[in-house]
């Protein structure tokens, strides 16, 4: 009656095996590290560069721990975060912009469990210390940009069209258009109407104006679409700028259809992290002056009219200083591929003055290489006359260079790129600015001091409800308590390797989220518990009180669970941040307490009362 099957045995004691393999990674300390990695400016992640590094921090007097080098990264531990603040500082000075330089916490995990894929849960920002800021996007000057563009284009066509209008204007809601005479109204109304460029605005007649007069308002379809690219496009440009902060393991993610929420692990200069979110970064397209040699410009014999800048991945590019296009123009980039031949390309969409101008310029350049180049303004502290200052400076480098092979206009491709360099390309077309404003609504910093106290304290709280459970069980429900006890301790063992496998964010309110599955996991065994008690007071022999006590009370004990988890997936699914991060702890405890208190606890149970025939039952 009480037996389970080898099977059911084995599985119980392979999922707490597993369990504990995987919780394991987080009993060794993380060590004060700074990550080194190429910022794809040409920089070479070598062993080469590990020796300059050793050079370096000895040359310093700072000790560190050991440097290892991994695929696409240098990792450099040392014994504290003093010691790690300093290096940073140092690696940055001593580098140039080849590299990123970044803090991090870096796991202490032995090779063998690694080699098992175990790894430790992340920390959150309240428990590793950083910055945090809740930033919105002004969605009013995306969509008065997108009039803006729409304006411009307006009036090129109207002109190409020779429709005689008085005056265009963008407000922030709509396009006004005077008209000379309703005539001439009703016949840009009709040439709209057909172009399909414009099938994003709404026209409608103006009653009340003295003047025949045309209002363009956007659709409620392109107003979503103009917000949701805005909102995409500036978290693709905050992520490309975090970079420069050189931040391991930063969150940006969005919060809601209009705010952006950006974590930095690490960095406790709030100021800094402001003016490089802040920062400008521009783009140009220049014609290459193929008529002259690079090697004499390298000699310094470069030819008036232009200029030699760095190639993105090596070598060097001789440009016109004439600027034909600035990415001020650009509206979007995409990555895709060419319709013929299949190979990757880049595909840009101007604004109405940009492809005017570029069309012209194209024009006159048709079979003529065409270089993009990437203008970034930098924010660093200086010291000049003994007194420190932040200077602004600008980095510029060819990101790309390709053949002009026809006239361009407000669409075109950019072609001789592969697959990487297109997706690159692309993102930094789309990151070079900001879709829209934002403004930080909110902002918190913690330090790495108050993250060790909330560490500790939080593990404080989990052992000390952990420990009156285990007291109060072992009082009230003596060998049974005990199981009840080694039920408990596997379920949190448990609910750390699931969190450690599915690589989770520990936060403060995950911790509460833990400590809730404490008290909460022991409620099934408690009525389980009192069931079989009821059974053996009306009667009942203790092997059928047993049976029966988990069998009857498995259905209370599912209602209970389901309903709890019902709430847990609600607040994960409405929740932001914290709250995501307390459902989902809750949400694991939930599912491990219904196996270690149901299964778990019958498989002991049953190896201990199983084989006699009227046992004595300690409960």
């Amino acid at each position: 009656m009480n037996h389970y099957p080898m099977w059911k045995n084995l599985l119980v004691l392979s999922v707490l095996l597993i369990g504990f393999i995987f919780a394991m990674p987080n009993l060794f300390p993380s060590d004060y590290a700074v990550q080194l990695s190429s910022s794809g400016r040409g920089g070479k992640v070598d062993l080469e560069l590990v020796s300059k590094v050793e050079a370096d921090l000895k040359a310093a007097g700072l000790e560190y721990r050991r440097v290892e080098l991994e695929q696409d990264r240098l990792m450099v531990r040392f014994a504290d975060d003093a010691t790690q603040l300093k290096a940073k500082t140092l690696l940055s000075k001593e580098l140039d912009d080849d590299f990123v330089v970044a803090l991090n916490l870096a796991a202490d995990t032995p090779d063998w469990l690694r080699g098992l894929g175990a790894e430790p849960m992340n920390l959150g920002l309240d428990l590793r210390g950083g910055v945090h800021f809740l930033m919105e996007v002004d969605m009013a000057a995306a969509e008065k940009k997108s009039l803006d563009s729409y304006g411009a284009d307006l009036r090129t066509l109207l002109r190409a069209e020779k429709i005689r209008y008085k005056k265009i204007s963008a407000g922030d809601k709509d396009i006004s258009i005077i008209f000379k005479d309703a005539m001439q109204r009703d016949a840009a109304i009709a040439l709209i109407d057909k172009s399909s460029e414009y099938d994003t605005l709404l026209a409608a007649v103006d009653e009340t104006a003295t003047v025949p007069t045309l209002a363009l308002k956007l659709t409620e379809t392109a107003i979503r679409e103009i917000r949701s690219l805005a909102l995409q496009q500036n978290i693709i440009t905050l992520r490309n700028r975090i970079n420069e902060l050189g931040v391991a393991e930063p969150t940006v993610q969005q919060q809601g259809d209009s705010r952006i929420v950006v974590q930095l692990p690490g960095v406790q200069d709030t100021a800094e992290a402001k003016k490089i979110l802040g920062a400008t970064a521009t783009l140009e397209f220049r014609l290459v002056d193929f008529e002259h040699d690079v090697a004499d410009a390298l000699n310094g014999r470069v030819p008036a009219g232009s200029e030699l800048y760095k190639r993105r991945g090596g070598g060097e590019a001789l440009l016109k200083k004439r600027v034909m296009l600035t990415g001020d123009h650009v509206i979007d980039a995409t990555s895709t591929l060419h319709q013929e031949n299949g190979s990757p390309v880049v595909s840009v969409t101007l604004d109405g003055k940009g492809a005017r101008k570029f069309s012209e310029i194209t024009g006159k350049n048709v079979n003529k290489p065409m270089a993009v180049l990437f203008i970034e303004s930098k924010s660093e502290l200086r010291t000049v006359n003994g007194v420190e200052k932040r200077v602004r400076r600008e980095v510029s480098e060819v990101i790309s260079v390709a053949t002009i092979n026809e006239q361009l206009s407000k669409r075109f491709i950019i072609t001789g790129l592969a697959a990487t360099e297109a997706n690159d390309l692309a993102l930094l077309l789309r990151a070079g600015a900001l879709a829209a404003p934002m403004d930080i609504v909110e902002e918190r910093t913690v330090g790495p001091s108050l993250g060790k106290e909330n560490i500790a304290k939080g593990f404080k709280s989990v052992m000390i409800g952990f420990a009156l459970v285990l007291v109060f069980m072992v009082l009230w429900y003596r060998v049974f308590g005990m199981v009840a006890n080694l039920a408990l301790a596997a379920n949190l063992v448990l609910v750390v390797a699931l969190l450690s496998l599915l690589q989770a964010t520990l936060t403060l309110p995950g911790i509460a989220g833990i400590v809730l599955t404490v008290g909460m996991a022991v409620d099934a065994n408690v009525l389980i518990f009192e069931r079989i008690r009821e059974e053996l007071r009306i009667g009942n022999s203790p092997q059928a009180s047993i049976s029966a006590g988990y069998d009857k009370a498995f259905s209370t004990i599912a209602d209970a669970n389901i309903t709890t988890l019902i709430a847990a997936v609600v607040l994960f699914g409405f929740g932001t941040g914290t709250i995501k991060g307390f459902a989902v702890t809750l949400s694991l405890g939930i599912l491990t307490s219904m196996f270690t208190a149901i299964i778990g606890t019958r498989a002991v149970v049953n190896l201990i009362y199983g084989k006699k025939t009227r046992p004595e039952l300690s409960i």
